[in-house]
């Protein structure tokens, strides 16, 4: 958690891992940002004298004026850095001790450590990006995938920030007219009727229900899709993760009840992550290591986005595991697979799609059912404008319950004064996604969530 900070200090933080590599980067933000350096860099010219946006070679020497290192030293003046404020980046060699030595004497002129996520807040509090572009950072940072790059660039790029904030504008203008109305009653003069007024608050009502919508999809390109594999012992669960991986990660055996835990690995598909989990087969069993297993295996199924159900295309269809799973999942969520059908002639029961995992059979289209699967909440793409943070989405919840309740005064017929104050706070809820509204307490816990340096 983040103590009480002043934002006027001058901040530095390893903006690099740490760990010994070809080159460290220390990040420096704050009004003594080119002051603290100028008793500790050599080189052509003070820090202070260079211009913004250039680099300048020299060494760092400590209090005996023994050279530390040789570095670079990158100069951005205020406010055309990712600050907003007086910032330097210095690079050096990648050994730890250098860097700590460096840090070290520097916070001894008027500098103090940075709090995970200080250099973007203040980003944010100077104005260089909203509070979404901000989490957007956090995003980039954490994508693993191209879907979820792409769609964390979107949001650093502003495109949900310029939607919510064209909404927000709506909302102002609309409780304004109302309210300036309310100033003119007397003259009997009216600037929106209530028509209007219905009309505007319907429209909001629409865009942001289309938002809404989007936040399922924005989660599975942002975090993942999990996918339980699930069957009884024995129908291939295992011998599936292994051909997905391309791997013996999974043991395989004739012998039942071989898997007792649920592993659990990626795979991408069309730029999106999978998190697939192979669980112990389902079956009764008086073993209690297995037992506990099928437990897991029960958890996984309920914690899951998608179900791969498993069966032996040389045995029945498993009719009573098929029933108690449709108890959990719908039956969207479920893939049915028959498995082994290169030891058949035809399948004896129907399933969304016939698999061999011993030759690969069908699994092409099992990937492509995946993928379909994964993204059929809403015909949107990485490009659109979409809500992936639960933050958003409640606030986004938030506006739509104080709109209802200004269709409510208007459906009474109440005075405007009780339908604008409605308004305003639906837009005090949409302020807060970009942060046009926000407490310290929302920033702290915001911010405390990146890597130091960030």
């Amino acid at each position: 958690m983040y103590t009480h900070i002043n934002n006027d200090d001058t901040i530095i933080a390893l903006a690099t891992p740490p760990g010994a590599g070809a080159i460290s980067v220390i990040r420096i933000s704050g009004k003594n940002s080119f002051k603290c350096l100028d008793n500790l860099f050599y080189g052509k010219l003070k820090i202070s004298e260079a211009k913004t946006h250039t680099i300048h070679y020299g060494k760092i020497v400590d209090e005996n004026s023994e050279t530390i290192d040789d570095v670079l030293i990158s100069v951005f003046k205020n406010p055309h850095s990712f600050t907003g404020e007086d910032s330097v980046e210095i690079s050096t060699h990648g050994s730890q001790f250098i860097v700590q030595k460096i840090i070290a004497l520097i916070v001894q002129n008027d500098v103090r450590l940075a709090e995970p996520g200080e250099f973007t807040k203040r980003s944010f509090l100077n104005g260089k990006m909203d509070l979404a572009q901000a989490e957007a950072v956090a995003d980039v940072i954490n994508s693993r995938t191209e879907s979820s790059l792409r769609g964390a660039r979107n949001q650093l790029d502003g495109l949900l920030s310029a939607r919510v904030e064209y909404l927000r504008k709506s909302l102002v203008d609309t409780s304004s007219l109302i309210e300036l109305g309310l100033d003119f009653a007397e003259e009997d003069i009216e600037f929106l009727s209530i028509q209007q007024v219905k009309g505007k608050i319907d429209e909001i009502v629409s865009e942001i229900n289309e938002l809404l919508k989007t936040y399922s999809f924005g989660k599975i390109i942002k975090d993942g899709v999990n996918v339980a594999i699930v069957g009884k012992p024995n129908v291939g669960k295992s011998s599936l993760l292994n051909y997905f991986l391309k791997e013996a990660r999974a043991i395989v055996s004739d012998i039942p009840g071989t898997t007792r835990d649920v592993l659990i690995e990626e795979l991408q598909i069309d730029g999106i992550l999978f998190r697939l989990y192979d669980t112990a087969g389902i079956r009764s069993t008086e073993d209690a290591i297995e037992k506990e297993g099928v437990l897991r295996s029960k958890k996984a199924i309920k914690e899951s986005d998608l179900v791969l159900f498993i069966n032996d295309s040389t045995m029945e269809f498993d009719e009573d595991l098929f029933i108690e799973l449709l108890k959990i999942k719908d039956r969207d969520k479920i893939i049915v697979l028959s498995n082994k059908i290169d030891l058949v002639e035809r399948q004896n029961f129907k399933s969304d799609v016939g698999i061999s995992s011993r030759t690969g059979e069908g699994i092409k289209e099992l990937l492509d059912l995946l993928s379909q699967k994964a993204v059929s909440d809403g015909n949107y793409s990485e490009r659109s404008a979409i809500v992936n943070n639960i933050r958003h989405y409640e606030s986004l919840k938030s506006a739509m319950v104080f709109l209802a309740n200004a269709n409510e005064s208007i459906g009474n017929k109440m005075s405007g004064e009780f339908i604008a104050i409605d308004l305003r706070n639906a837009e005090s809820s949409l302020g807060e996604i970009i942060g046009k509204v926000s407490s310290e307490d929302i920033l702290n816990n915001i911010f405390s969530e990146f890597c130091i340096g960030k």
